[in-house]
């Protein structure tokens, strides 16, 4: 029908031009023709995209017209009112819907204390081409576009707020496929290591977060709008999903708040990793040895105050065992300023064992100081026990004397009959009571305590004080900090 639509010219001079002018519109035609029936059974889909990709017709450095605002596959976006079945809304133009989803494979992280990550996922996106449409005579369900990688344009996406790139990709971590409808699925396996953010002042009871997102580095969001597939708001993990040292406890896939977005005018997609540390290697590594070395150090306390062999042996052990552990592990945390938890806990279990090799010194030197007036010390005496019965009659007797006027004071001061008195005639063995007994009686000076009787009783207030005053911090510690997770 061109051709009849060309003019008949009388001049000779214009003959060659009309005939070139016939011939190039036979030639418009039967490419024409030619291009809805190239894709007949028989094609390889490097021939159907060798046609596809002309680059009369097909140029990698424009972005796809917008046809349909929902493109090929019915997916929608989260603000569109549409309800499912309802009429598409063709547009003559807008951004590109890029549909977006994320499926984990393996996370890892170097070693506990660690604030990195990695992260190996599959990062499929798709959009919606209209120039690479082939006709449905073809048996190809989709064309696998893998070496036309470099001729096809492709969304300009690139990754913010993450850490590094583990492994340079190479051809064979990806996929290219186009499907009948122009529906192009480009699918990445990337490498990150994230760079996370904890609260390292509660560590190891925090629960790091690890974020990373995703925009294109030169189209703005006029021209390229990022959605997640079917409006997914969590990553899918594969089935073979392997962990080491990684434990991740929930994840969330949103848009990027406009604040914290370095870029409003972009389109952006952020993944949010919530993991939390093996709360049980901490136990068995640090808290438990420190628990077993700071009671240990407690044991000199049930020792001879003599026994300095023993108690200087068991005081400096669990001294040096501590320090040691302590270091090799603190070797492994990340170095921060302020103070966290297990500073906490390496200062206060130090100073129970420091305090616990003081205490014995301070017995020791007590013990070996000479005694006041010569008093005799008698290992078999205790004086609680001893002196308690004597305690608890006089006690008895003033609360059971009646009250005395002031000016008689003197008198019951001077008489003294219910003053604890040493008595001489009870036998071999020497006795204490009152002094109205009738029997000849002598009175006990007071006589200051042997130094061994001090040292001993500074032992004795030590098995209680210090077990009490370590189960008091252990309770807080464990509380007030697992709070804060």
């Amino acid at each position: 029908m061109l051709i009849h639509q060309v003019p008949m010219l009388t001049c000779p001079k214009m003959g060659l031009f009309v005939e070139l002018l016939r011939a190039a519109a036979i030639l418009l035609i039967l490419w024409h023709v030619r291009g809805s029936d190239f894709f007949e059974e028989g094609k390889s889909d490097k021939e159907i995209l060798d046609n596809l990709l002309v680059t009369t017709r097909y140029d990698k450095r424009l972005r796809p017209t917008v046809q349909d605002a929902d493109f090929c596959c019915g997916m929608r976006s989260p603000s569109d009112p549409r309800t499912p079945g309802s009429p598409r809304k063709h547009l003559p133009g807008g951004p590109l819907r890029v549909n977006v989803s994320v499926l984990l494979l393996s996370l890892a992280s170097p070693d506990e204390s660690s604030l990195k990550y990695e992260v190996e996922f599959l990062l499929q996106q798709q959009w919606f081409d209209p120039r690479l449409k082939y006709s449905n005579k073809s048996e190809y369900e989709f064309l696998n576009a893998i070496h036309h990688h470099n001729d096809i344009w492709l969304p300009d996406t690139y990754f913010i707020m993450h850490g590094d790139f583990k492994d340079p990709l190479i051809p064979v971590h990806f996929a290219l496929r186009i499907y009948r409808n122009g529906t192009v699925s480009y699918l990445m396996r990337r490498h990150l290591i994230l760079s996370c953010q904890g609260h390292l002042h509660i560590f190891p009871f925090d629960d790091p977060q690890c974020s990373f997102a995703m925009e294109s580095i030169s189209y703005e969001q006029t021209a390229i709008s990022y959605v997640w597939k079917n409006d997914e708001d969590t990553l899918r993990k594969s089935p073979s999903l392997t962990t080491l040292n990684a434990y991740l406890i929930s994840n969330h896939t949103v848009t990027c708040p406009v604040k914290s977005s370095w870029r409003g005018n972009y389109s952006c997609l952020k993944v949010d990793l919530i993991f939390t540390r093996d709360r049980a290697f901490y136990f068995t590594t640090v808290f438990i040895p420190g628990i077993i070395l700071v009671t240990s150090s407690f044991i000199t306390f049930w020792l001879e105050w003599n026994a300095v062999p023993a108690r200087v042996m068991i005081g400096v052990t669990t001294m040096l065992n501590f320090f040691t552990t302590s270091n090799s592990f603190r070797g492994t945390l990340p170095v921060v300023s302020n103070l966290t938890a297990m500073n906490v806990w390496d200062g206060v279990c130090m100073c129970f064992i420091y305090a616990s090799l003081l205490e014995f010194v301070c017995v020791n030197y007590v013990g070996r100081k000479r005694p006041l007036h010569n008093v005799v010390y008698r290992p078999g005496e205790n004086p609680v026990t001893q002196r308690l019965p004597a305690v608890l009659s006089r006690i008895g007797v003033i609360m059971a004397s009646p009250l005395v006027r002031q000016g008689d004071k003197n008198k019951r001061e001077t008489s003294g009959p219910n003053e604890i008195v040493s008595c001489t005639n009870c036998g071999p063995n020497p006795c204490t009571h009152t002094a109205n007994n009738g029997c000849a009686t002598e009175v006990r000076k007071k006589e200051p305590p042997h130094p061994i009787r001090v040292a001993k009783t500074i032992d004795v207030i030590a098995r209680i004080t210090f077990p009490t005053a370590y189960a008091v911090f252990l309770i807080f510690f464990f509380i007030h900090y697992k709070g804060f997770s």
